[in-house]
């Protein structure tokens, strides 16, 4: 799947809201986080806690732009959970870690501006 990250490209086609709704994105606290040296490209694998409906899930996230593994522990980070897991090298990554380009391309995770119970469903 080619995932457009130029900010000047115009809005994706339409989609019912059913097609929203399919998404499952939540919020969860990085527990865990470390560099992902085997990775074809620079990555952090992360384990973010989703609370006790989800539970601990794992992740490579290609945001060593700008994130250290130090600075992510305790940081809300928000995952589409309901994606099947997909193996990158010898690690399986469990939920898409989202977030935005910024003008140089680096990837800026999403959180919300207030603390929120993991878990929590974007809507």
């Amino acid at each position: 799947m080619h995932l457009n990250h130029l900010p000047s490209e115009p809005a994706a086609p339409s989609i019912d809201f059913d097609a929203f709704l399919a998404v499952d994105i939540r919020i969860g606290t990085v527990v865990e986080a470390e560099v992902f040296p085997e990775a074809r490209k620079p990555a952090l694998k992360l384990t973010i806690d989703f609370g006790p409906g989800i539970g601990l899930k794992r992740s490579s996230a290609q945001i060593t732009q700008l994130y250290t593994p130090e600075g992510l522990i305790g940081r809300q980070v928000a995952a589409v959970v309901n994606f099947p897991p997909r193996q990158i090298g010898k690690f399986m990554s469990e939920v898409l870690t989202v977030g935005f380009a910024d003008t140089a391309g680096a990837v800026v995770l999403f959180k919300p501006d207030k603390p929120v119970p993991n878990g929590s469903r974007l809507f």
